[in-house]
């Protein structure tokens, strides 16, 4: 009787947790923390992280608050003392910044933070707010009840993760490196989210790995003239002819050790075969979940912006594109190789930013810590490894030596497109899915 009093106590302990994790998301959404990438516009960083700290102190927690680099670009550290402190600390962190949003757009207001419809809603919901409020409910329960985990935590909640981390992660690790110490492993965002493979059948993602982010801009050089002549040095035709053929292009399929072992899993699991002559469309029969993984069997190289001309009959001197590239781990140097080849000599280019890929192996005690939380609250369901198209603050934090995992526990509905919320109009959690991902995460945080 005694032993079942405990389990119940337990439980409506977690409940509450789940509780305040509900809460928290969604006053952190109604907190604008927009990043538009531009210093001058940027807004409520600093009120998010304040915010985050206030709610940490009122439990105990000492906290450091540091502003890196410009003014209102706020950043909270705090470590919770483990049991061993010879073991290498565990850093959970999260970004406190979201991308805009055009409430015209939206069912709801972006920053109203609503909770109806079983879920919350707004602008961060999944990106990445969710995971700091579960990360925020289960810090402060750990404080409240007097919980030791096996080895010292780390919570960072940082900004700008939006623009590259310039005066968040990056800037800590460059500026703050001490606030990290004797940190061996983190996990963040974009991981640990269940895709429902076949009827009944759940597999929870767990990130090891993303793609390398490489902002390029192309300029191409002409002689300026009048718009009404024969022209035959025309930089933005130039330009444009570029462009269009790297639009076109298709970079080689490469099969990367994480995403080989995805899709073996996946085989494992449903019986579904991955025909390598017709790898695109096998990784189609995915559903939902298909656009993420096929972005990561090839490099990509996207245009997104054009620059060229003052007035409608001058021809301008110069012309300039920027292209969203994602690189493969392993693949920087033959990828330029194949740029140059498809620009050609007359387009100069220059990286705006170039993070670098990260990668790390899908096995040790943390691995089998995330499999085992999961299958505790999800008997049956299965993790597997997965590699992120996009980019997380893990590129900066993984040159500090830091083992990075993507791991924000999230039971989804089978037939919610997930990966279209994230940056996306209506962007939204489940309320189920926080007080999972709350279970979750605290039985991992005991564990690990």
């Amino acid at each position: 009787m005694s032993e079942q009093r405990s389990v119940l106590a337990e439980i409506q302990d977690t409940s509450v947790a789940e509780d305040e994790a509900v809460s928290l998301t969604s006053e952190l959404i109604r907190i604008d923390s927009t990043n538009t990438g531009d210093p001058a516009t940027v807004v409520g960083e600093r009120a998010a992280a304040e915010y985050v700290a206030e709610k940490l102190a009122e439990v105990g927690y000492e906290t450091t608050y540091v502003e890196s680099g410009a003014k209102g670009r706020g950043n909270v550290v705090a470590r919770l003392a483990g049991a061993d402190p010879s073991r290498g600390a565990l850093l959970v962190h999260g970004h406190l910044d979201v991308v805009p949003a055009d409430a015209s757009e939206w069912s709801v207001h972006p920053f109203s933070g609503a909770v109806q419809d079983g879920y919350v809603w707004g602008r961060g919901a999944v990106d990445m707010k969710d995971m700091l409020g579960m990360t925020l409910a289960t810090a402060r329960r750990f404080k409240r009840d007097g919980v030791v985990p096996p080895r010292d935590i780390i919570f960072a909640f940082v900004a700008d993760e939006e623009a590259g981390g310039e005066y968040g992660a990056q800037w800590l690790v460059d500026n703050r490196p001490e606030l990290f110490e004797g940190a061996t492993e983190a996990i963040s965002e974009v991981g640990g989210f269940s895709i429902t493979v076949k009827d009944g059948v759940r597999a929870y993602l767990i990130e090891t790995a993303e793609k390398g982010i490489a902002w390029m801009r192309l300029r191409v050089r002409g002689r300026a003239g009048h718009g009404s002549m024969v022209h035959e040095d025309n930089a933005v035709t130039r330009l444009t002819q570029a462009v269009a053929r790297l639009g076109a292009h298709r970079f080689p399929l490469v099969l990367t050790d994480s995403v080989r072992e995805f899709l073996a899993a996946v085989t494992e699991l449903t019986g579904m075969e991955f025909d390598p002559e017709d790898l695109d469309g096998s990784v189609a029969k995915l559903g939902a979940v298909a656009r993420m993984v096929g972005a990561t069997l090839r490099d990509t190289a996207n245009p997104t912006m054009l620059t060229a001309g003052y007035k409608a009959n001058v021809i301008p001197s110069v012309a300039e594109a920027v292209v969203d590239c994602r690189v493969l781990p392993g693949r920087q140097e033959a990828f330029e190789r194949e740029l140059d080849e498809l620009l050609g000599p007359d387009v100069e280019r220059e990286w705006i930013a170039n993070l670098p890929a990260v990668e790390t192996t899908f096995d040790g005690h943390l691995v089998d810590m995330m499999t085992a939380a999961v299958t505790a609250e999800d008997p049956g369901a299965a993790t597997l490894p997965y590699m992120l198209s996009g980019g997380t603050d893990a590129k900066s934090f993984h040159t500090l030596g830091i083992r990075c995992f993507g791991f924000a526990p999230l039971r989804l509905p089978a037939d919610l497109d997930f990966s279209a919320l994230f940056h996306g109009v209506d962007e939204r959690v489940p309320v189920d899915a926080l007080r999972f991902g709350t279970r979750v995460l605290d039985r991992f945080l005991r564990s690990s």
